[in-house]
């Protein structure tokens, strides 16, 4: 149980603001290979007792991967939480605490109570440890904790380098293609926590 805790609260140092900020499938590697980074030595195991060989980085993709497959479509809400304009830090806090509606922000405590419990399988904690990996990632890219109204930022229209783009796929992709690096180059770029940015535990 302690070592899943260790886990969870190096996973969840990423809910912070963090140096990169932007999605595609090389952002979410970004933060699986930083978590991983910074994995405890029992963290490390509890992990591979999960996954095998399988890393956090490839496996922090596996939740955009299944939308592809009918079977996951109740899954589509897990990506994002849409907050009513004008909320200040505390009513952003109640306001996520309150909500039922399916959201990245409840599905994430969801999956870390399935981590916790001595009752889930491999199959149901694999399930759950590459979905936080992948939301924790989601949570960390401002259009996926936005307004409703504009889609997250995909109905707001943009020129990136005189092309036509939305702030959302700026955000996912652009800002991270434009460096052309590959997730580890970012990862050895940006991977210096002060420690403040580190949870001890």
């Amino acid at each position: 149980m302690k070592t899943y805790n260790r886990f969870l609260l190096v996973i969840i140092l990423f809910l912070a603001p963090f140096s990169v900020s932007a999605w595609s499938a090389i952002g979410h590697r970004i933060v699986g290979q930083i978590a991983e980074n910074h994995l405890t030595g029992k963290a490390r195991k509890a992990v591979i007792s999960i996954l095998g060989t399988e890393s956090l980085a490839m496996a922090s993709n596996w939740g955009d991967f299944i939308k592809s497959d009918s079977r996951y479509d109740s899954l589509y809400n897990w990506h994002f939480v849409n907050l009513p304009a004008g909320l200040n830090k505390d009513g952003v806090f109640s306001y996520l605490e309150t909500e039922k509606e399916p959201n990245v922000y409840n599905k994430s405590l969801e999956m870390i109570r399935i981590l916790k419990s001595k009752q889930s399988s491999l199959d149901q904690r694999k399930f759950a440890l590459r979905m936080l990996v992948h939301m924790v990632g989601d949570l960390n890219q401002p259009m996926h904790t936005a307004r409703k109204e504009d889609l997250g930022g995909n109905k707001v229209y943009v020129t990136w380098f005189g092309e036509k783009s939305n702030l959302h796929r700026v955000w996912d992709d652009q800002l991270i293609d434009y460096q052309k690096l590959s997730y580890t180059e970012f990862v050895e770029a940006i991977d210096f926590p002060t420690k403040q940015d580190l949870i001890l535990s």
